[in-house]
Parts: structure tokens; C-alpha cells; sequence
């Protein structure tokens, strides 16, 4: 159980800048470690054996841009991932670089600059990878504006994708293990997460264990390609999906014990992690010997069989389908969409003003206030608040690491292999904290400036003067004057959770197994955003924390309906409960007035009342979670 999860359990809330400044821990991914290391080392090393260090700056950068966008998935997921990060970055870098080469003047970079940035901002609001590269799109462009470019000037965008395919050749080995393929040990982890949530079934940890196993399945389902009809797959695909439809419907039965409070034996919740074991290449695990007493537990032990022949290669019923295609102009819309144009004004708003900052204070390096800009406002980092001040704090911390560094030593061999090891840092920092990532990036870009053949001991306290600038623009003009705050981030996931569970909750009450199970995957996903977008919230300063405080109560209503419908979803299979109109009206209706208060700004003043003791399966799982819909909801 997390710290916030564990202190909102005990009635207490952290203060929102011990959240902000609370880094994550996770576990240290050592392959793409080593990735980043050789990616940034060979194009600088291989610059100073040939007399072109130039050349190598350039290359090296284009790995770490490629670092950055590096992920542990296959490489039919990662070459496009890094490949639309690095076509943004080398694009990027060809106009600054262009500019630069012309001598442009500085009202011209700023309106090439700010026309960059609406472009980078809309396409960011697209999603992640969207994010990513709008964010290089704009770094590349600033940075090519002001870095010494090598001879000829388009070597610079040249050389980019060059350190960009060495890191993304260094990971073609994942496709030859199949133990260690990420889509095997990703489909492992949502089994030993199904055991985490197992074990804390009657237990105040059930909740936190829910969320770890929802962000498993996220992420396994991102790893699996779409099902296209009529076109073969191989076996091992098949075995892998089926595998993790069968997880899903057994997370759906498993969900409804968690509502109901209702614990399994031991030996039932350790299957889920020797079945872990199997899908790695250990031995099949023994069925345990146990009589299910309740409809919750009937369809636990129904879904929970049928995972165990699928894991074991064995034919199961799953009444599962393959989800919708994917719509092809899905990113069109998005990317012309409302929210996206605004979230480019808001990026073109703030590059223009840093701009403006730039040439009437005549800066040394012009290129830092608007690349500092792009980082802070990338959308998907968490609160723009937060890593505007992580961004100072951490700038500070890593210009003391170079200049202590740089007073060492300023060989070019020896600054080489230290900013490679900067950049074997990225892959941890990026996960645990912004301001860590940031630490980690400064020495980075200082290192790279120094190499590149500019002084870069006379760079470190004009940056912090930039860093600080850039956060301050930030802060004003691309923060308080835009109504993108928590609240506003978190109603429209408000909207799509409700939206999605009420059709969840219809498609049970059709009895449409086929349909249902991805209605269900779409329903823990989105209650998994709108729960983000409350805990990014309740990192803000006040009032935006106070607010986003309001509305963790209904994310958290709408958290348990879920596991109630999929209680009452056993009680109508295996309880021989006939449906209840009234009560499904009462529920819908519910929906559809926290819908409407979301959308109207305008947090539900109730409280529902958590459970503390386990369901009585004699009464009707979705009537209780009528009452509580209505205690919330109470005026």
C-alpha cells in the first residue's frame, strides 16, 4: 500500500508538497541502462577517435532523445515509438539549425519558435507518444538555434538518427529470449499482481492492491498488438493473449470478492503467482482443493480454472472477443481537436513570451528559456506546478554536480564516459521523479555544450537564471492564466469513468459476456485515469489540492460500483438472482447525475460509507451500491 493510499485509509492527507516532493521507488530497469550508457558513449568516443568530437555531440544526442523514448516492449512496439520521437527531434533540429546557418534575426527564431511550439503543444495533448515528440520537437528546435553546428551545419540534424539506431539495435536481443520477452514478463506480472490483490481481499490494502494489478493490465494490454479478423497469428500470440483475457475475467470475479470484502484461502490467492512462475518456465502449479460458498466465489473459481488451463496451454471457455479495431483517424481528430488547439496556444503563448524574455534581455544561451519550456509544459509529466519548481531545484542540484565535476577534470575522454553515465541514470530518474530526472539531465546538456567545443565552466549560474526564468513564464502563462488545473483535469476523467461503467453496467444486465469483458477493461482504465488525475491534483498547491480533494470520494464511489456490478454480475450467473429494474434505474440515474455535476464543476458534498465487513450474499450487491450512490450524492 502506497504512502497516500495508507494515509487517506487512516483519515489522514499528506500535505500536497510532501506529495509533490515524494519520488517513486521503482525497481532499476538495468537493461535499458546499459542501452543508454553504450548509446550515449560510442557516437562521443567515436567523435574523438576520428577528430570529428563534433559530429559524436550531435549523435549522442540523438541517443539520448531516443533513450528518453526507449521502452522494455517488443521491437514491433519500440522502432515506431522511438522513431516518431526521433523524426520530430531531427526536424526540430533542421529548422534551429536552418535558422541558425541563415543568421536569422531574433524576431524571426521567435515566430519560427512559436509557431513550433503550437505545433509541438497540439500534437502533445495527443497522448504519450504525441508528447513525446512535441516536446523534441521544440527542445530540437532551440537547441538548433544555439549550439555550435558541426561543418557542414545539416550534418547536425544528420547525425541524430544515427545514435538513435545504435540504441534501438541494441535491444533487437529481446526478441530471441523468450523468457525474458517483455510481453511474457509483463503478462507474469499481471498474475503476480492478481496474487497482491488476492492476499489483501478483507483488508484495508485491497484497494492500493486493486490499482497496482489495473496498472499491470494497462500495461500488458499495451504490449499486445490489435486483433485484425482474418489475418493468422502465431501460436505463442494466441497463448499470450488468451492468457490475458483469461486474467481479465478472473480481475473481474477477484474485483467482486474485493467489494464484498470477501477473502479466499491461502493457497487459492498464492495461485495467480505460481501460475507467474509457469508463464516464466516453472512447473504448473497444482489446483487447490476448495468449495466456493458464495456466487462471488463461484465465479472466482470459474474464472480462476479456466486462467490455469489457459496459462497451461490447455482449451478454455472465456467468452471473451477481441476488442474494437482501432480507429484510423483517431489521432487526426484528437490532434485537430478542441482540447489539442488549446493546449498549442498554451505552449505557443509561453515559447513566445520566453522569446520575448530572451531578446530583451539579450541571454547568452538563447536556446535554454524555451527548451526549459517544453519540458516543463510536457502534458503527460504530471503538474505543471510541481515540475516548474522540480525543474529550479533540480537544475540547481545538477549544475553543482558539473561544476564540481568540470573542476576535476576537462578531458574530453574522461567528460565522455562521465556523461554517459549521467545518461545510464535517465531510464531510473525518469521513473522515480521529475526533479531527479532533471538532476540527472542538467550535467547532460552542460557536458554536451563543454564537448561541443563552447565553455561550459562560465555556463552554470546564467543557467540557473534561465532555468528559474523559463519556470516563472511557465508558471504564469502557461499555469494560472489557462483553466487547466486539477479540477478541470479531473472532471472530464469523472465524465468518462461514469460513462464507461454505466455501459459496463448495461451490458451485465443484457447478459452479454462478449461484449462486457472489454467494457469492463475500458471501465478500470478510465476509473484508473480520473484516479491519476485526483492524486496529480492533490500535488498541487492549494486551492487546486483542496479541490481535487473533493472529488476523490466519487472517483473512489465509482471505484467500488465497479466491483459491485461485478458482484452482482456472479449473483445473476450463479446466485439465481432474476434483475432488478428499479435498483438498476436507481444506479443509472446516479450515473447520470454525477455526470452532470462533473460536468457543471460542482464536487458531490456527500460521503458514502465504506464497507468494513463482508457482503451478505443474500442481498443484492447493486442495491447496496445504490445506497452508497445516493449517500454521495446527497445534498
Amino acid at each position: 500500500m502506497s504512502a497516500p493510499d495508507r494515509s487517506r485509509a487512516s483519515g489522514a492527507r499528506s500535505a500536497w508538497w510532501a506529495l509533490a516532493l515524494r519520488p517513486a521507488r521503482p525497481p532499476v530497469p538495468w537493461r535499458q541502462t546499459v542501452r543508454a550508457a553504450l548509446g550515449m558513449a560510442v557516437p562521443l568516443l567515436a567523435g574523438l577517435l576520428f577528430g570529428r568530437l563534433d559530429l559524436g555531440v550531435f549523435a549522442a544526442l540523438g541517443a539520448m532523445h531516443a533513450t528518453m523514448n526507449d521502452r522494455v516492449e517488443p521491437l514491433r512496439l519500440r522502432a515506431p515509438r522511438i522513431a516518431l520521437a526521433l523524426t520530430a527531434s531531427t526536424t526540430g533540429m533542421l529548422i534551429g539549425a536552418e535558422l541558425q546557418y541563415r543568421g536569422a534575426g531574433g524576431p524571426e527564431i521567435g515566430l519560427a519558435l512559436t509557431l513550433v511550439g503550437f505545433v509541438g503543444g497540439a500534437l502533445s495533448a495527443t497522448g504519450p507518444r504525441g508528447s513525446a515528440a512535441g516536446m523534441l520537437l521544440l527542445v530540437s528546435a532551440s537547441l538548433g538555434g544555439g549550439m555550435a553546428l558541426p561543418n557542414p551545419w545539416w550534418a547536425a540534424p544528420a547525425m541524430m538518427p544515427c545514435g538513435a539506431a545504435l540504441v534501438l539495435l541494441l535491444g533487437v536481443r529481446y526478441r530471441t529470449d523468450v523468457r525474458t520477452d517483455p510481453r511474457t514478463v509483463a503478462l507474469a506480472d499481471v498474475y503476480r499482481a492478481l496474487g497482491g490483490m488476492l492476499a489483501a481481499l478483507g483488508t484495508p490494502d485491497g484497494a492500493a492492491a486493486r490499482r497496482v494489478l489495473t496498472g499491470r493490465l494497462n500495461q500488458m494490454q499495451d504490449l499486445l498488438p490489435p486483433s485484425r479478423p482474418g489475418r493468422p497469428e502465431s501460436e505463442r500470440l494466441r497463448w499470450l493473449r488468451r492468457s490475458y483475457e483469461a486474467a481479465l475475467g478472473t480481475t473481474e470475479a477477484a474485483a467482486g470478492l474485493l467489494w464484498a470484502w470477501r477473502p479466499v484461502p491461502p493457497e487459492v490467492a498464492a495461485l495467480p503467482a505460481a501460475l507467474a512462475r509457469q508463464i516464466t518456465g516453472g512447473p504448473a502449479p497444482d489446483y487447490p482443493d476448495w468449495q466456493p460458498d458464495t456466487p462471488s466465489r463461484t465465479a472466482f473459481d470459474t474464472a480462476l480454472r479456466a486462467a490455469a488451463d489457459t496459462v497451461a496451454g490447455r482449451w478454455a471457455p472465456l467468452d471473451t472477443a477481441a476488442p474494437p479495431p482501432p480507429d484510423p483517424w483517431r489521432l487526426r481528430a484528437r490532434l485537430l481537436s478542441r482540447g489539442s488547439v488549446r493546449y498549442g496556444l498554451r505552449v505557443a503563448l509561453s515559447v513566445a513570451v520566453a522569446e520575448a524574455a530572451v531578446n530583451g534581455l539579450t541571454l547568452s544561451r538563447s536556446y535554454w528559456v524555451p527548451m526549459t519550456v517544453a519540458f516543463v509544459l510536457k502534458p503527460d509529466l504530471g503538474s505543471v506546478f510541481q515540475r516548474a519548481v522540480s525543474r529550479a531545484l533540480g537544475t540547481v542540484l545538477g549544475i553543482v554536480v558539473t561544476a564540481v565535476l568540470l573542476a576535476l577534470t576537462t578531458n574530453e575522454w574522461a567528460l565522455s564516459v562521465a556523461v554517459s553515465l549521467c545518461v545510464a541514470l535517465l531510464p531510473y530518474s525518469t521513473a522515480a521523479h521529475y526533479g531527479l530526472n532533471t538532476a540527472v539531465m542538467t550535467p547532460v546538456a552542460l557536458i554536451l555544450v563543454q564537448l561541443g567545443g563552447e565553455s561550459g565552466a562560465a555556463e552554470f549560474w546564467p543557467r540557473v537564471l534561465d532555468t528559474t526564468l523559463a519556470s516563472a513564464i511557465v508558471l504564469v502563462f502557461g499555469y494560472l492564466l489557462w483553466p487547466e488545473r486539477p479540477p478541470h483535469r479531473i472532471e472530464p476523467g469523472v465524465v468518462t469513468a461514469a460513462t464507461t461503467v454505466r455501459a459496463y453496467l448495461a451490458s451485465v444486465v443484457r447478459a452479454e459476456p462478449v461484449a462486457e469483458v472489454w467494457l469492463r477493461r475500458t471501465a478500470y482504465r478510465a476509473l484508473a485515469d480520473a484516479r491519476r488525475q485526483v492524486d496529480l491534483g492533490l500535488a498541487e498547491p492549494p486551492p487546486a489540492d483542496r479541490l481535487a480533494e473533493q472529488w476523490l470520494p466519487a472517483t473512489a464511489a465509482l471505484e467500488r460500483l465497479s466491483g459491485a456490478v461485478a458482484a452482482y454480475a456472479a449473483q445473476l450467473r450463479y446466485g439465481g438472482r432474476d434483475p432488478e429494474p428499479e435498483v438498476i434505474e436507481r444506479v443509472l440515474d446516479s450515473l447520470d447525475r454525477l455526470t452532470a455535476a462533473a460536468r457543471a464543476h460542482r464536487p458531490p458534498s456527500g460521503r458514502a460509507a465504506r464497507p468494513t465487513g463482508p457482503h451478505d450474499p443474500t442481498r443484492s450487491a447493486l442495491a447496496r451500491a445504490a445506497d452508497e450512490l445516493d449517500q454521495l450524492l446527497a445534498d
